[in-house]
């Protein structure tokens, strides 16, 4: 409206007006106002769709570097193993360690390994039998993201009760809490009986093997080569949890999607693999120096481990590590 009233005023005969400078700078601005919003929504719509838009280039790509991040950690290990194993190392390993041990530290590496093979036993048995029954594992999939974090959180509770038990010796209140949080694992790992057996089976002795390459690295170095580990794989471990999470709620076809699911899947194998190797030399050394030693609580640490890495190789193999079909 100014701007035509200027304009106006200019084209009479006779008349020498000038544009008013305020309603040109008034309107300049708001021109000036609209279109910086105009830009810093589309920069926003931009960022939005690229994180959030399925990109098959993207999830190929963010998987593409967590492969490479697993085999660098395989790498590492083999190194590690190669390093310590021919006698490299200014100190003993744990392995040429062992044979002098006394006899009740063997009773208690012996005992810990039990304990856990025997979880691991109880896990995959429950899993199976609920797993043969379509109701029974109807009712215990989560059908939400919150029914998913109400499964976790209860088997971080029933941990917290088994390891704060006192250990007895013989069967106890302890014993049956150990024995019902391994059924409870088993009732997390049920629904990934929809992957099918042979991805199981696959995974389950890819784990296996992992497990006995983690224990031979630990068997390999001195009794403390790993233990200082610890704060930087807890560190990974928050990042991994969180990514976890953030990956109950973004599509994994996005670029933040793709991002978030690498770090759970193969950070998370990255992360509990190396953390079997710390957490194996901590079970020996707790054999070795605590005055009243718990095979339950030395176990369940080597136990959450390999579920874990079971876990991300069971949905790598399915193809969730973005070479979908």
């Amino acid at each position: 409206m100014a701007l035509r009233m200027c304009f106006t005023s200019l084209t009479r005969p006779g008349l020498s007006v000038s544009l008013s400078p305020i309603s040109i700078r008034g309107v300049s601005k708001r021109a000036r106002v609209g279109s910086r919003v105009q830009e810093g929504r589309s920069w926003r719509v931009a960022l939005k769709e690229a994180a959030f838009s399925p990109s098959r280039n993207a999830t190929e790509k963010a998987f593409a570097v967590g492969q490479l991040a697993v085999g660098g950690g395989a790498v590492v290990g083999v190194g590690a193993l190669c390093f310590y194993g021919l006698g490299m190392s200014a100190r003993p390993g744990t392995l040429e360690m062992a044979s002098l041990w006394p006899g009740y530290v063997k009773e208690r590496v012996r005992s810990t390994y039990t304990h856990l093979l025997s979880s691991l036993a109880i896990t995959a048995g429950s899993a199976i039998a609920l797993s043969r029954s379509p109701g029974l594992l109807r009712s215990v999939t989560p059908r939400s993201p919150l029914g998913a974090i109400a499964l976790v959180a209860s088997v971080m509770g029933s941990t917290f009760l088994v390891m704060s038990l006192p250990y007895e010796g013989g069967a106890s209140l302890k014993h049956l809490a150990w024995a019902g949080h391994s059924c409870l694992l088993g009732v997390v790992l049920c629904p990934l009986a929809g992957l099918g057996g042979t991805v199981l089976i696959r995974a389950a002795w890819t784990a296996a093997g992992i497990t006995m390459a983690t224990s031979l690295i630990a068997a390999c170095a001195p009794s403390d080569a790993y233990m200082s580990m610890a704060a930087p794989l807890g560190a990974g471990l928050g990042l991994v949890a969180a990514a976890s999470l953030g990956a109950l709620f973004l599509p994994v076809g996005s670029a933040l999607g793709s991002a978030v699911h690498v770090v759970s899947l193969y950070g998370g194998l990255l992360v509990f693999s190396w953390m079997l190797v710390s957490d194996t030399q901590r079970a020996v050394r707790q054999a070795e120096t605590l005055a009243i030693h718990d095979p339950i609580n030395s176990s369940m640490s080597l136990y959450m481990d390999i579920v874990n890495i079971f876990i991300r190789l069971s949905i790598i193999f399915r193809g969730g590590g973005g070479k979908r079909k």
